[in-house]
């Protein structure tokens, strides 16, 4: 709302100093300080009103022994970085713009569902929270709301269903038919991915944030038309205003990592991992970025694919040995790294290491063409 405030202001009186209010990195920065300052003040609340109504994690009995004493912390903490991005976006982003609104719906929706999933499962004490096939249903109608409107809008009219191929020039694939389920795809697997990766105390919102910090960069390049040429990748006029939303979770995601890091003072549960995978997929197709996923977001796709090895070799030695095996001690991978004696803050910074040297190679590719 600041932004058309002070764009009025602006426009009609015109007071030196004011124009910078209409530059995509001030409106950012003003963005990402918002958040921080936002989720530094709703946190010890938010946290209090948790411990206050026993709203605590319930650690499952065949997870690791040592995190038997995570017992009762405070869950749902996913609501502090929302609420500390939704108003920062609100105050200083163009809440006209499509890409503002397809990711602000997504994001939104898919905290809603992640909520209704801890709120079963941490006060209604339902084991499995919300059937998983409805939790999916959830992720299916973001996806393919995102999809139809990349489709239809006039915004993506020349690139509609194409992205661009990592490393190489002047070369893009087109999915054509298969573009909305491709989405559909996107959105549920990261959305999941972070899900799954959110099992240890700073692991999954650290690496968001790296995550974010680069397509920051992407994005912003993707809407400028000198930079995009320079590049080669596809312009996207908008584009530019998806920075502002992401510096306000990288402001509150850093917020909440203080509150979230080793040992923890609250988790962020599915209300915030749904929440956030969903936004890193909207983002990564918004900017015709899909297909850098799996580097960019390496550390989640190893999380999720270390999952499916497991569950898959199991089902395999079962049925041919009569007895089930297993690849890792315990999945997802961090769990297997807690069990070989590794500490829990070393496996979170190791992994850290290892997403930042991903969002560099992920940039990278955009000169490496």
């Amino acid at each position: 709302m600041f932004y058309y405030l002070f764009e009025y202001i602006n426009k009609i009186f015109s007071p030196p100093g004011f124009d910078v209010f209409r530059f995509l990195t001030f409106r950012s920065m003003l963005s990402a300080v918002t958040a921080l300052f936002l989720s530094y003040y709703f946190g010890p609340k938010i946290i209090g009103i948790l411990k206050k109504k026993q709203i605590g994690e319930k650690i499952k009995d065949y997870g690791p022994q040592s995190h038997k004493s995570k017992a009762g912390t405070p869950t749902m903490g996913g609501l502090i970085v929302i609420s500390s991005v939704l108003i920062p976006v609100l105050l200083w982003a163009d809440v006209k713009s499509a890409f503002i609104i397809i990711l602000l719906s997504g994001t939104l929706i898919l905290c809603g569902v992640g909520f209704l999933d801890d709120y079963l499962k941490v006060i209604k004490k339902l084991p499995n929270g919300l059937i998983a096939r409805y939790k999916l249903l959830g992720q299916v109608i973001v996806g393919l709301g995102v999809g139809v409107a990349v489709v239809l809008l006039p915004e993506f009219k020349n690139y509609a269903t194409e992205t661009t191929l990592p490393f190489f020039k002047n070369l893009n694939f087109d999915f054509s038919y298969l573009y909305i389920p491709a989405v559909i795809f996107i959105i549920t697997g990261t959305s999941n991915a972070v899900n799954l990766t959110d099992g240890l105390d700073g692991l999954a919102m650290g690496n968001i944030i790296i995550v974010m910090l680069a397509l920051a960069i992407m994005s912003y390049v993707t809407g400028n038309v000198i930079y995009s040429d320079y590049l080669n990748i596809l312009y996207l006029p908008q584009a530019g205003e998806l920075t502002v939303f992401i510096a306000a979770m990288i402001g509150a995601g850093l917020g909440f990592l203080w509150y979230n890091f080793y040992p923890a003072q609250v988790f962020m549960g599915d209300t915030g991992s749904l929440a956030l995978g969903g936004a890193f997929g909207i983002i990564a197709i918004l900017i015709k970025k899909e297909l850098l996923i799996p580097i960019l977001g390496g550390v989640f796709f190893l999380e999720t694919i270390s999952v499916i090895i497991q569950r898959v070799y199991f089902k395999y030695t079962k049925k041919k040995y009569g007895e089930g095996r297993r690849v890792f001690r315990m999945a997802p991978i961090h769990h297997h790294f807690e069990l070989t004696g590794w500490a829990e803050p070393k496996i979170v910074i190791r992994f850290y290491i290892i997403g930042i040297i991903l969002a560099i190679i992920s940039l990278a590719s955009f000169k490496l063409r």
